[in-house]
């Protein structure tokens, strides 16, 4: 991992001094490259520049000229800004684009699968997110730390309690990921996680087989991906209360750890209340598990039927508690100690209940799970988050339309369609936004995780390029993914470890408290956020696509979060299995 992190910083000192110019701002895209027979594109800020050169930064000879397209304002800011598009440019090599009043570009390179390091590192992310394990230098380098939150002796909290599992007993609930820059782990945020990266094994299973990670895991015979998700998954498991089924929402300290190591944090810990939307998030992802882990059942033997009889239990519970909301304010009237930390609070499970019974109907073959569910269809696709997971029913439904029988074609002809619509719609007026990417059309993209909204934006895109094998919707999930990269209105590349001008500051408890300059590397930071909820000093404006600040206080724009990982670890694996072609 030290020689992913170390090449982007000697890119980007070679690109600061490259032609004895200094890089400039101005000119905005992806910083890590571009694949010699896919859109090149970056954007130049202002108004008064007209032609572009390109320069290999070896032989310091321009190698392509070209002309600026039309002048692009921002609907948020204003500001103007031209297109340099240089795709008729194949070779592979280093380069920097020129351009007159703007300056030099940073450096980049085209080359086959360029984003391969990007998808090993922000898989490892999730390494760096493990709970109750040491991380040795042998695997996290630099990043090395001891062990933290065990997890061993987990306390019922009196929101919990049931037979058996009286308040204050203790349970084993070791392992797991850290949710985001804290140090809890919930059920809800899990589901939507596991989901995306099981969905993208299950869609490009070869290009896993043989991507090395540089995990403990990496030498045994299963794929690193699914070992990473080995780790969420056994945690979750201990999740069910056996009793009844029922799903805890949360393991979490009754309030937030300060910014400190893992290992220094001793607040006690407690699962809470069980729910219906953590439950049915929880069956879902044992369901999907349960396909997936078949394959797997001389490495794992029994894991597959565990995790299939850990479905039925859950689906069984939610079937006698179908309405049971979590509230963590109204909970903290009646309970203590108050609990005070993330609330993952949804109030409306009709969409958890959609992706349930889809994923337990092609597990099981059984229509009775269908029965009384619709997907809506005649309402717009709505894109996934963590409170809104019905278009991962839909996704499950088109990967699995083979086994589905023939009175279930037409609710798979309209579930296509929706995805269909949905990408069409992002793709219009494409030519006119101001940094040629779907993401930021619509001011609602700039939400809280809005790099999670690019990412699944572009999971969307590549669903439709899958159902059509039109051109167009890959090239938008590519422009999705140079916006993560650099082509954006801050000019920053989100994910750490990666960039010439990459975020250095996230909130992020380890990054913070470890002593080392460089973040941990391979996660997402969150993205331009216009709520501003933190109140963190340092933001440039207002302005929706340019409301980020590199700051560890600003978690409405810079935290990490197991959810907004997953949807980029979906999009930039997809590309390179795509453009590896």
């Amino acid at each position: 991992m030290k020689k992913i992190y170390y090449y982007s910083v000697f890119l980007s000192l070679l690109a600061n001094c490259s032609l004895g110019q200094s890089s400039s701002e101005n000119i905005r895209l992806n910083q890590v490259g571009f694949y010699p027979a896919a859109s090149k594109i970056a954007i130049v800020v202002g108004e008064e520049n007209t032609d572009f050169v390109l320069k290999d930064t070896k032989s310091k000879k321009v190698v392509f000229t070209g002309k600026l397209g039309e002048i692009r304002k921002s609907q948020y800011s204003g500001k103007a800004g031209r297109i340099a598009d240089f795709s008729a440019f194949q070779k592979s090599g280093s380069y920097i684009l020129e351009v007159p009043k703007a300056g030099t570009s940073y450096l980049f390179e085209i080359k086959p699968e360029i984003h391969k390091n990007v998808a090993i590192a922000a898989i490892r992310g999730y390494y760096y997110q493990r709970a109750s394990a040491a991380l040795p230098e042998k695997f996290a380098g630099k990043w090395a730390r001891a062990e933290g939150h065990p997890d061993d002796k987990v306390l019922i909290h009196p929101s919990a309690v049931s037979p058996g599992r009286p308040e204050s007993s203790m349970i084993s609930s070791p392992k797991g990921w850290y949710d985001a820059g804290d140090y809890n782990k919930y059920i809800v945020n899990s589901g939507i996680t596991m989901a995306t990266l099981l969905s993208v094994y299950e869609d490009f299973p070869v290009y896993f087989k043989n991507l090395k990670t540089n995990i403990p895991e990496s030498n045994n015979a299963v794929p690193d991906l699914l070992d990473e998700v080995l780790w969420n998954l056994r945690w979750m498991m201990t999740m069910q209360d056996p009793g009844d089924g029922g799903v805890y929402h949360k393991l979490t300290n009754p309030r937030f750890d300060g910014m400190i190591m893992p290992e220094a944090c001793k607040n006690p810990r407690y699962v809470v209340q069980k729910n219906t939307i953590a439950t049915l998030d929880f069956v879902a992802v044992m369901a999907q598990s349960a396909r997936v882990f078949k394959n797997f059942e001389k490495e794992l033997p029994g894991l597959s039927d565990s995790c299939k009889a850990a479905a039925l239990k859950g689906w069984a519970w939610a079937g006698k508690n179908p309405s049971l909301e979590y509230h963590q304010n109204e909970m903290n009237k009646t309970f203590d100690p108050d609990i005070v930390t993330g609330g993952y609070e949804d109030k409306d499970g009709k969409d958890e209940w959609i992706w349930a019974a889809s994923e337990m109907y092609i597990l099981t073959k059984d229509e009775v799970y269908l029965k009384n569910i619709s997907f809506e269809t005649e309402k717009p696709m709505p894109l996934p988050s963590w409170s809104q997971v019905k278009a991962l029913a839909y996704y499950t439904i088109i990967r699995n339309e083979k086994q589905l029988g023939p009175v279930d074609q037409q609710y798979l002809r309209s579930i296509k369609k929706s995805v269909i619509d949905f990408s069409d719609d992002l793709l219009t007026s494409l030519e006119k936004q101001p940094y040629h990417t779907v993401m930021g059309k619509n001011a609602k993209d700039f939400a809280w995780g809005s790099n999670a909204v690019a990412s699944n934006q572009g999971i969307a895109l590549i669903q439709a390029y899958k159902l059509t094998k039109s051109k167009k919707y890959l090239g938008a999930a590519l422009g999705n993914l140079d916006y993560i990269l650099g082509r954006n209105a801050t000019g920053y590349s989100f994910l750490t470890g990666f960039g010439s001008k990459q975020v250095m500051h996230p909130h992020h408890r380890p990054s913070v408290a470890d002593g080392i300059v460089e973040p941990v590397p391979g996660l997402l930071s969150g993205g331009p956020n216009p709520a501003q909820q933190d109140k963190c000093a340092g933001y440039p404006n207002n302005f929706a696509d340019e409301s980020f600040v590199d700051a560890d206080c600003s978690y409405a724009s810079n935290e990490i979060a197991i959810n907004w990982n997953a949807p980029f670890v979906y999009l930039v694996a997809a590309i390179e299995a795509f453009y590896a072609k």
